[in-house]
């Protein structure tokens, strides 16, 4: 709370609001409620979409106090309770043809305003809406805020599989050629055309001449003036109410042929911003087109194909090799290798046998499996990575708001300028009113914020969409910008920079008396036994190489606390522990020498356990978590990146995490740790540094991941707790996608810092024309078409950033 604040009274009350579409309207909202009586002050969170208010206010005055229809306020703690019926009429449409967020928030208004529609939620990023209530495709389409608006049902809910199919033909049918579809604008070009001909022939000032401009004015710019005029009644100062202005402004001074061209190269300028936008989405539709819409399923001794929507938790699937597994769930029979890429971005086939958990969208590419269906559809690995990636794109980044921010100001500032342009010469310096007016309403025209809107949108859904096809899913524009700024990273070391799963490294027999496998045997079934940890890392050793330990008769099996195991085999009294565990048996073959190499395995970063009887010594056994192939080169690749910090955080000993910390070169270790001691270590690494990155397995370190500015889970895929709550999950058990992630965030800011600066940049030169009086009508409108063009293309890069 700031400083206006701090004396209030503690009669805080918090609302949830629903119906913000932008940073102005939430602004004036704001300003409203603090105007109730009652209230002693307010705050409003756009992002969160909540206001704190201080005192007194009924929902009704709040709701009245909304800058724009259909805002709804409920008590967070009791907002789920509110409208029940509302939440569950819900409906999803694709929409095509949004072109700029202005647009998409004026849709949203409008369908809100339509009969039988409680509420409405528009998704820019994802081109969807999220309609509560009911209306029919035609409706929505014609609440459009723009022309060639098509509204599509996400989900087609009572028809069969045949009228789903027949219904996507006929969409598909109804698609038109380019000529058809841009006719409107195609047919205003060719009256410009014929009006320059006429010029040519019959003069300038010739009624037919300025006919033909007229109505190519009238044809090109219907849907522009209608929304512009609309805007002029309600003083609502946008980039439509701008043009419609600049073009109504060059009509009345006769500039006829310049307005038509205007109108044109404003449409054009319109057709490509939503054309760029749409190749940016084109990332996220890709991915919803991954998993099959039907799957063969086994019920009641009968194989049949049957809609995803129709399978149930339980469900029998058959998936034939070179077929895409349609749902999630466990093989219970078969062995296979799947293409995981959909989901882990990983490049190699992964084994699966029983018991082996496989993902929607994955590809079966050699044996048959039969899967158990574990998750609907709507709960698929898949669907929730479309569903986080639509909301992150939906999320604005910090240089979006300041965008918005930015543009709340900009806008109403140019129409003074051009009004001053406009007025002042010929008012104070003798200048000619045709003259200037024309060079205000140049002004106007160049002051169109469309490059400058469209920067950071493109910019995000892009590298958004790009990262979440590698298999890196970022939760929102803001965790991408903050992941460029990283100058630290702590890494978890278990899961992390290890691989989670400890390995038989090091077994050496000392005495002749027994043979490796005979004693490997008699190892296993004694640890097979035991609830040591470290257990399964022997008998895995065991099954790989093929030693029977299961009919060893193991007698007066016990576990000797702290210190190791013991067991009769055949006669002889077995023991396996640390060196302690020898030492007080007072074994004759534990001698320095046999002291110093096991201190050797364990300063290796390995765990020795010492195999014997009470008179020999038999063999040393070493155990390790093995350290990922990748995770030297990640390390490397982080710090070539101006990484400043890598630092490893464990609670193992400070004899491992050494060995392990300084193998894969990280700059710091810190071992020994519990979990709140990590805590404490990202708050003072946080204080050192300002930007610093977590990364682990998103359950275990949960506490710091949350303190770091960007929390990273690894191995997310199957993982719901780690999907949800981390900032960013790397969807693979796979380190080697961070340096790509950085790079794409590092890159996104550059790009997205270029567009603004351009976009602002090519404005001011076009300002600095008007001194002279050198700016007209055709170079503004080029100029801010060039910069929307050029500011879309290079936010489609990021679509092309590889790993």
């Amino acid at each position: 709370m700031d400083s206006t604040t701090k004396n209030l009274p503690e009669d805080k009350h918090v609302y949830r609001v629903e119906g913000f579409s932008c940073a102005n309207c939430a602004g004036k909202f704001e300003k409203n409620v603090k105007q109730i009586q009652g209230v002693q002050d307010a705050k409003v969170n756009f992002g969160a979409s909540k206001i704190d208010v201080f005192g007194s206010a009924s929902i009704e005055e709040l709701e009245k106090a909304g800058a724009f229809e259909n805002l709804k306020v409920a008590p967070e703690k009791t907002r789920r309770r509110v409208e029940p019926v509302v939440m569950e009429d819900k409906n999803v449409y694709r929409v095509e043809g949004f072109s700029c967020a202005n647009c998409a928030g004026k849709f949203e208004k409008n369908v809100n305003q339509i009969s039988g529609v409680q509420d409405a939620k528009v998704n820019f990023g994802a081109s969807k809406i999220d309609v509560y209530g009911s209306a029919s495709v035609e409706e929505l389409e014609k609440a459009g805020a723009f022309e060639n608006l098509n509204v599509i049902p996400e989900k087609l809910a009572n028809q069969s599989i045949q009228e789903a199919k027949e219904d996507k033909n006929a969409q598909t049918k109804e698609k038109l050629p380019f000529y058809k579809k841009h006719s409107t604008l195609l047919f205003a070009s060719l009256l410009i055309v014929f009006g320059y001909l006429s010029q040519f022939v019959n003069g300038e000032d010739n009624l037919v001449t300025s006919l033909l401009f007229v109505a190519s004015i009238v044809i090109g710019g219907f849907s522009l003036f209608k929304i512009g005029f609309q805007n002029l009644i309600h003083f609502d100062f946008d980039m439509k109410t701008l043009m419609t202005v600049a073009v109504i402004g060059a009509a009345l001074i006769g500039e006829w042929a310049e307005a038509s061209i205007v109108v044109i190269l404003f449409a054009i300028s319109e057709a490509l911003e939503r054309f760029s936008m749409d190749r940016a989405r084109q990332s996220i539709r890709s991915l919803m087109d991954i998993a099959p819409k039907e799957a063969l399923v086994r019920r009641n001794g009968q194989e049949i194909m049957i809609h995803v929507d129709e399978i149930v938790v339980g469900d029998i699937m058959i998936v034939k090799p070179g077929q895409k597994i349609a749902m999630d769930g466990l093989v219970v029979n078969g062995l296979s290798a799947v293409n995981q890429a959909a989901i882990t971005g990983e490049s190699v086939p992964v084994a699966k046998t029983v018991d082996d958990e496989v993902f929607a969208g994955t590809l079966n590419e050699e044996g048959l499996l039969e899967v158990k269906i574990t998750k609907y559809v709507e709960d698929t690995t898949i669907a929730k990575i479309i569903h986080l990636v639509e909301e992150a794109q939906g999320e604005r980044a910090p240089a979006q708001a300041f965008v918005d921010k930015f543009a709340k100001y900009y806008t109403p500032i140019i129409m003074v300028i051009a009004a001053l342009v406009a007025v002042v010469p010929p008012l104070f310096f003798g200048g000619s009113w045709d003259t200037w007016v024309y060079q205000g309403l140049a002004v106007l025209v160049v002051g169109c914020p469309c490059a400058l809107v469209i920067s950071t949108p493109i910019s995000i859904v892009s590298a958004i969409g790009n990262a979440a096809k590698k298999g890196v899913l970022i939760k929102g524009g803001v965790y991408l910008e903050e992941l460029g700024a990283i100058k630290a990273i702590a890494f978890d070391k278990t899961g992390t920079l290890t691989k989670g799963m400890p390995m038989v490294t090091d077994f050496q027999v000392l005495n002749d008396q027994v043979e490796e496998k005979e004693l490997l045997s008699i190892v296993t079934a004694l640890e097979y036994r035991s609830q040591h940890p470290l257990a399964s890392a022997i008998m895995k050793k065991a099954e790989q190489e093929n030693i029977s330990y299961l009919d060893v008769r193991v007698e007066e099996f016990s576990s000797i606390t702290g210190r190791g195991i013991e067991g009769n085999v055949n006669g002889t009294t077995y023991y396996i522990g640390s060196p302690r565990l020898f030492k007080e048996l007072h074994v004759s073959d534990f001698s320095q020498e046999f002291e110093g190499k096991v201190k050797t395995l364990q300063n290796e970063g390995k765990t020795a356990m010492i195999i014997g009887t009470e008179q020999n010594i038999l063999a040393v056994i070493a155990v390790a978590d093995e350290v990922r192939e990748t995770s030297k080169d990640v390390i490397q690749k982080l710090h070539q990146l101006g990484i400043q910090k890598t630092i490893m955080l464990t609670g193992d000993n400070k004899g491992t995490a050494g060995a392990i910390g300084a193998h894969v070169g990280v700059s710091d270790i810190q071992s020994e740790l519990m979990p709140q001691d990590k805590l404490d270590y990202i708050k003072k690494m946080k204080e050192e540094y300002g930007n610093v990155a977590m990364i682990g397995d998103g359950v275990n370190d949960a506490p710091a991941l949350a303190a770091s500015t960007v929390g990273i889970a690894m191995g997310s895929a199957g993982t719901d707790s780690a999907i949800e709550t981390a900032d960013i999950a790397l969807m693979g058990d796979d380190l080697s996608k961070l340096p790509f992630a950085v790079r794409l965030s590092r890159k996104s800011l550059n790009i997205i810092k270029a567009n603004i600066t351009f976009a602002i940049g090519i404005k001011l030169i076009a300002l600095l024309l008007v001194i002279p009086g050198w700016l007209t009508l055709w170079i503004a409108i080029l100029s801010d078409m060039g910069a929307t063009i050029l500011v879309a293309l290079n936010s489609l890069r990021l679509m092309r950033v590889k790993e």
